[in-house]
């Protein structure tokens, strides 16, 4: 797939080519910003720390930047696709959390105890089964994406007893630093901060400090997961 952009008077162009089809989605100055600062409040950093995941100037989106003399400014199309790869997400998603309207769409949720019980998910670790509490997340729903409600304080000062953090399970590259939900075969779940993965081992470091990194080997996880948003 090639992505690219394209300036038009009054609104940026963005395209994406997949084989016999081009499909455009024109937005305006305000709503492309607006899709930036959303997609930040997604992955639960700020538009600098989104720009600085992307190895991106930290002050690419400042406020500063998005407006000059009175002229409108644009983030250039390399930016974008740099923020889209790091975050996992489509043209076609960012196209819909850049509009005008609001896009949610319902995601199962469950606590972290019923996370480490067999028979809420099926043998891909994907949720599955009938009776779900959801959650509405605000962006397009996709195979792979649940939600989890966080209890006790083991992940103070990230996460508070009452979030809810949406995992995308479908997620297939991850970086250190990333914040994760990991699944051991003995059914433990816990989120941590990615260290390291190699083909044979995952190291994790605590989201609270009085907590201790802990490090699997490969073989002894079920499934990982990378979390996509927060909602507190």
């Amino acid at each position: 797939m090639a992505e690219g952009g394209a300036r038009r008077g009054r609104g940026i162009g963005l395209f994406s080519c997949n084989r016999s089809r081009i499909v455009t989605l024109p937005l305006t100055h305000t709503q492309i910003w607006n899709g930036i600062d959303r997609l930040a409040q997604q992955q639960d950093l700020s538009p600098s720390a989104l720009a600085r995941r992307a190895q991106l100037d930290p002050t690419s989106f400042n406020p500063s930047k998005r407006v000059s003399a009175g002229r409108n400014r644009w983030p250039s199309t390399e930016s974008l696709t740099k923020v889209l790869m790091v975050s996992g997400v489509s043209l076609a998603e960012f196209a819909e959390l850049a509009g005008d309207g609001a896009v949610e769409a319902p995601v199962p949720l469950l606590g972290f105890a019923q996370a480490g019980d067999d028979g809420f998910f099926d043998d891909q670790g994907l949720p599955s089964g009938e009776g779900w509490d959801v959650l509405a997340f605000p962006g397009r729903s996709r195979e792979g994406l649940f939600a989890l409600r966080v209890s006790g304080d083991s992940m103070l000062p990230a996460y508070r007893e009452g979030d809810h953090l949406v995992v995308d399970r479908a997620a297939t590259e991850y970086r250190r630093g990333d914040r994760v939900v990991v699944r051991t075969l003995a059914g433990e779940v816990l989120a941590k901060e990615l260290i390291r993965r190699t083909a044979t081992r995952l190291e994790l470091k605590s989201l609270n400090p009085e907590f201790r990194d802990r490090t699997f080997a490969i073989k002894e996880v079920s499934w990982i997961g990378r979390i996509l948003w927060i909602s507190q």
